[in-house]
């Protein structure tokens, strides 16, 4: 009679002992999930400062290149082809369109940012404000064509990045000798004459330059 009672007695401790395994698996498993969202958390805000970051200092070294200047008649031959070629390369697609987008922004409200350490609308509106529309179009083109070739090629080799560069320039370029053209009011001929023949060797030089930095640059640091 005795036997009954003390296997329900059993059988209770048993269940009670299941269930208080099964809330401490759950507490445990809560506490991992929360400890894996704080991490994520904190990746992520490490991750948009970083972002930050690189964007801000491409802005400064797109303005410093600017600075960097040779006459070469009405437009200044600079440094921003190669500054700009190289943060396609090494910046995300996203932090690439942030930085050149700002650069022309902050530019555009008068910091000493564009070429000859002037800044303003009038830079925009003026013969040579065609360069600084053609620099966001001439991004947006290499970023597009570096990701379509790199999907079809299988991988960012040194001719994929250089063809992205040279994309980018051309749009510039476009850019640039369409305004002259139309501000200054000469033909697309003459305009070609000042525009672009005195800059597309050196042009190209700078954006094989911007492709063996942005390749060693890449390899020194770790993956992002």
């Amino acid at each position: 009679m005795g036997e009954g009672p003390m296997k329900a007695t059993g059988a209770e401790a048993a269940a009670g002992a299941s269930e208080v395994g099964a809330q401490a698996s759950a507490a445990g498993a809560n506490a991992a999930a929360r400890e894996m969202r704080g991490r994520a958390r904190r990746t992520g805000s490490a991750s948009r400062t970083r972002s930050i970051a690189f964007v801000g200092l491409t802005i400064a070294i797109m303005g410093v290149s600017a600075w960097v200047s040779v006459p070469l008649g009405p437009v200044l031959l600079t440094l921003q082809m190669f500054a700009i070629s190289f943060a396609i390369l090494v910046l995300s697609p996203r932090e690439c369109m942030v930085a050149i987008t700002g650069y022309v922004l902050l530019g555009t409200l008068g910091l000493p940012l564009f070429s000859g350490m002037r800044g303003g609308i009038g830079m925009l509106l003026g013969p040579t404000g065609g360069y600084l529309w053609g620099y966001l179009l001439g991004v947006g083109a290499a970023l597009a064509l570096r990701a379509a070739l790199a999907r079809m090629a299988g991988t960012r080799a040194f001719a994929v990045d250089l063809c992205a560069c040279l994309v980018f320039i051309a749009v510039s370029y476009l850019c640039g000798c369409v305004q002259y053209a139309a501000v200054v009011g000469v033909d697309l001929a003459a305009a070609f004459a000042v525009t672009i023949a005195p800059f597309a060797i050196p042009d190209v030089m700078k954006a094989v330059a911007a492709v063996v930095c942005a390749r060693a640059v890449k390899r020194a640091l770790p993956r992002r």
